[in-house]
């Protein structure tokens, strides 16, 4: 079913990407309404997806990668908006929109604006919301270090090499993790909280995770004698390897205490905290995804039934 019209809020970085300027135009020929708003400076995400709800749009698209996601899904919710949201792929590891199937092609990503919205979760650290994974230890720090340049040139193997450079700075964080018939305590190396399943250029920290169960997913690496190696496995996306080392669970909700902040990385966003309480909102937004999108584990929900976790 096609939505009146959609607004597309683009990243600043994309604002000169011709293969997206085609597909725009493309899209647009075919009879269907869509406006581009680009993004400046720090704020301009909230302040372009506010005016958009204002204008009485219904349908909006998120032009960049998982950290424009992320500012996208805030603002609506931020807003108490129900609008639907569509996922355009331009960032470098696109985690969210590879582990969902969503296309990379920016045509091929605007036809999922045909498909009715579904319904899926929201993750929550302390107020602060995420679409796909938040990420904690030596992992995030080399996910928020990694250069946009590198990034650019190598794409999702950035995040590999980086980790690789720095091994010179690897330490241990200690945690206390609780949960529902859950509890761990320990240094680790590295810490993946997901509603989606991969993170720092393709990274399956939490490969069973869905959007639409109500749960998180967490995978927990602790700190062994070997630690260069463990962390070795994880930088390179081994994820057999990754399994026989690390704690998994799954649950509604998780809390985290430590003596000393940890880093935390919310789909590109860099903060910290002594204590952190994770937790799912549940259906709380309306998503266009692929037919079978892996992400989806239950039958798509076309109405909002109002639970939450």
């Amino acid at each position: 079913m096609n939505e009146p019209k959609a607004l597309l809020v683009l990243h600043g970085k994309q604002g000169l990407n011709e293969e997206l300027r085609d597909a725009v135009t493309e899209w647009r020929q075919l009879g269907n309404e869509l406006a581009v708003r680009v993004t400046w400076e720090p704020g301009d995400t909230a302040r372009l997806v506010g005016e958009a709800l204002a204008a009485g749009y219904r349908t909006l698209v998120s032009g960049g990668g998982d950290g424009t996601l992320r500012e996208m899904v805030q603002a609506l919710l931020d807003n108490g908006s129900d609008a639907s949201l569509a996922v355009l792929p331009l960032g470098t590891a696109n985690d969210f929109a590879t582990a969902a199937e969503i296309p990379l092609a920016p045509f091929d990503a605007l036809t999922l604006l045909n498909r009715e919205p579904v319904w899926v979760d929201v993750g929550d650290m302390n107020g602060e919301l995420f679409m796909n994974m938040a990420t904690g230890g030596f992992g995030s720090k080399v996910t928020a270090t990694t250069s946009s340049e590198l990034k650019r040139v190598l794409g999702g193997s950035a995040y590999l090499l980086t980790g690789l450079s720095r091994f010179s700075e690897l330490r241990a964080t200690w945690g206390r993790f609780v949960a529902p018939d859950f509890t761990w305590e320990g240094e680790f190396l590295a810490l993946g909280i997901g509603n989606g399943r991969q993170s720092g250029g393709g990274q399956l920290l939490c490969p069973q995770a869905s959007i639409d169960d109500g749960l998180l997913d967490i995978c927990i690496v602790p700190a062994p004698a070997d630690t260069v190696g463990t962390l070795g496995t994880l930088l390179s996306g081994g994820l057999l390897g990754i399994d026989t080392v690390s704690v998994k669970a799954r649950a509604p909700w998780f809390e985290v205490e430590a003596p000393e902040e940890i880093s935390i990385n919310l789909d590109g966003e860099p903060l910290a905290a002594k204590h952190m309480r994770f937790s799912v909102k549940r259906q709380a937004l309306r998503l266009h995804l692929p037919v079978d999108s892996p992400l989806l584990r239950e039958e798509p929900l076309i109405e909002n039934d109002d639970s939450s976790v």
